[in-house]
């Protein structure tokens, strides 16, 4: 096995020392041609945040989560990328992987609100409405009470606790993440 190895580097090397265009791994030799004078160059790239976010709210989950990652490649583990990247996983269904994400965050930054709101709605999708309504009034709290949504949240959590619903014709209802602009998700309940 090892005797392969030594003789694909030596062909591998061989090759390369072979080739017209002399080191391969220069980057300046393989660019290719250069443009047309008057060619339009883009140097910076859309935010990858900001496209995620915006295909979190056409619904395209799985692009934004490609985006998110994408994010996280340029900018590393900020606390904005693991909870966009949580609420991506929220919305397609993997609730242990958001939940992950979002704890992640709220280590990362422990006084970003929507890391803390997003978490909690990834507890309530669980069942855990104690811990829930315990991460949703810290999330109000940090917030400053500033927040409708995050609100909400907490009393959504607090009724769960109480088995009250706010929907008396039907108890049957499931929760529905939306966006809600700076980085922040509220939970609704839907029949």
């Amino acid at each position: 096995m090892r005797g392969l190895i030594i003789l694909a580097l030596i062909t591998t090397m061989g090759l390369s020392a072979c080739s017209p265009q002399g080191d391969r791994l220069d980057p300046m030799i393989n660019a290719g041609p250069e443009a047309p004078d008057g060619t339009a160059v883009l140097r910076d790239a859309v935010d990858p945040l900001l496209v995620g976010h915006r295909l979190m709210e056409a619904g395209e989950y799985e692009l934004a989560l490609r985006a998110y990652y994408r994010a996280g490649a340029d900018y590393g583990t900020t606390a904005d990328v693991l909870t966009a990247l949580g609420s991506a996983n929220l919305r397609l269904g993997r609730i242990g992987q958001a939940e992950t994400l979002l704890r992640e965050a709220t280590d990362v930054a422990p006084e970003f609100p929507a890391a803390w709101n997003n978490l909690g709605v990834a507890l309530m999708e669980q069942g855990e409405y104690g811990e829930a309504r315990q991460v949703f009034r810290h999330a109000y709290a940090l917030d400053s009470g500033q927040s409708d949504s995050i609100r909400e949240n907490l009393r959504l959590a607090i009724a769960r606790m109480e088995n009250i619903s706010y929907d008396e014709d039907n108890n049957e209802s499931s929760f529905d993440l939306v966006r809600r602009g700076g980085g922040r998700y509220v939970l609704l309940s839907t029949p």
